[in-house]
């Protein structure tokens, strides 16, 4: 007969109690925590150029719209080569040109006037007074 082996079993404590550790996690604050603020390079340059817009665009303007207020220091035109006249009401440039200078090309009377007066776009108000070119204002 053969003696089986005798197992001599114990019961093994129960390690996984002893082994479990708890990490305590300090509770969240209500207070809030402020960030500082980090700009890339990128960022300070989108900022920057944001900033100077409104600087840019008003050079912009000035610089394409207001050439025409710029003192200068030619002589202005002397006081012989030219004559008035009054806007009547229902009048234009063109109609001006034609009645001032019924042989010429009204364009150039029209060009040169509003060369001499400073003015852009042929607009004209009744009560207004036009300085004539003198080649003009000898026509009957």
């Amino acid at each position: 007969m053969s003696a089986s082996p005798v197992l001599n079993c114990e019961a093994l404590p129960d390690r996984s109690e002893k082994n479990m550790s708890a990490i305590l996690l300090p509770a969240p604050s209500p207070r809030l925590r402020s960030t500082r603020l980090r700009l890339t390079a990128r960022g300070r340059a989108v900022l920057l150029t944001l900033a100077a817009l409104p600087a840019i665009a008003i050079i912009a303007i000035s610089v394409l719209g207001g050439g025409s207020a710029l003192a200068s220091l030619e002589d202005g035109v002397p006081a012989g080569t030219f004559q008035t006249v009054t806007v009547m009401p229902g009048e234009s440039l063109w109609s001006i040109a034609q009645e001032i200078a019924p042989d010429e090309d009204p364009r150039d009377v029209v060009a040169d006037i509003e060369r001499l007066n400073g003015m852009s776009g042929g607009i004209v108000a009744a009560g207004q007074r036009l300085a004539i070119p003198a080649e003009y204002a000898s026509a009957p």
